[in-house]
């Protein structure tokens, strides 16, 4: 049981690196072990959150957001992963994952065919996206916080195919390049999970004799993955993704 708990992190994290899904590796194997759904939830955000952390530092140098956007995002993103956090530990999570297979069905159509969304002026010239350094400002970003803070809500609710939805708004957003898209989700991903994280622990709702052995498969199989995706034609990565996007969406329909 072990080994299948530090595998399940150690692929779970390497998956999140990439494209997200990563829970619906860790908290599967965490149930089957035996731990109750909820404290299995709040486990697996221990196991999957210190890979973002690993993940953040492997992607760093591909990162062009401007500081003040970062804030903005970041902050934006500890406050709806806190909200969903409290919910978490008040609420049962039965009717959101009913919920689940809708959600992924949104992240994945979005990720695939967000750039038919974007307008042809999505950046000015010299820019890459309207979040990089230069950028001006465009009324749309207040849709994209606007995004970014409901899937934070999710993100401290439940977590589940977290990174796809964070890439599809990024690429609404108007990012092309899969790599920063990776570290910003990376880094996004960690003030999410943050304070959800410890909400969970003041709660009392973590399993440490499996959350922190996972831990440290989440952080090899994220670190590992994260320098390794850098190196692969972005073509590749964002394929990858958007087949894992689409077999979970798939997957969840089956089983709902």
């Amino acid at each position: 049981m072990a080994v299948l708990l530090f595998l399940a992190a150690a692929i779970g994290g390497g998956l999140n690196a990439v494209a997200g899904g990563g829970s619906f590796l860790t908290l599967p194997a965490l149930i089957f072990a035996g731990v109750p759904p909820v404290v299995a939830n709040a486990t697996s955000t221990l196991a999957l959150w210190p890979a973002s952390i690993s993940s953040t530092f492997a992607y760093r140098g591909d990162i062009k957001t401007s500081r003040q956007w970062l804030a903005i995002l970041a902050l934006t993103s500890v406050v709806g992963g806190l909200a969903g956090a409290q919910l978490l530990v008040r609420t049962s999570d039965s009717s959101f994952l009913r919920l689940l297979p809708w959600l992924m069905l949104i992240a994945a159509a979005t990720f695939t065919f967000g750039h038919k969304l974007r307008p042809k002026s999505a950046a000015p010239s010299g820019t890459s996206h309207r979040f990089e350094h230069g950028a001006g400002w465009h009324p749309s970003m207040l849709g994209v916080v606007a995004m970014q803070l409901a899937i934070a809500a999710y993100g401290g609710y439940f977590g589940g195919g977290m990174g796809i939805m964070m890439l599809a708004t990024l690429a609404v957003a108007g990012m092309t390049n899969i790599n920063e898209m990776n570290g910003l989700k990376a880094l996004l991903g960690v003030s999410i999970n943050g304070l959800a994280l410890l909400t969970f622990i003041v709660s009392g709702v973590i399993q440490w004799k499996y959350g922190l052995m996972m831990a440290t498969g989440g952080i090899l199989g994220g670190y590992s993955t994260a320098a390794f995706a850098r190196k692969i034609d972005q073509r590749y990565v964002r394929t990858f993704v958007i087949v894992v996007g689409w077999a979970m969406t798939a997957y969840f329909f089956w089983r709902k």
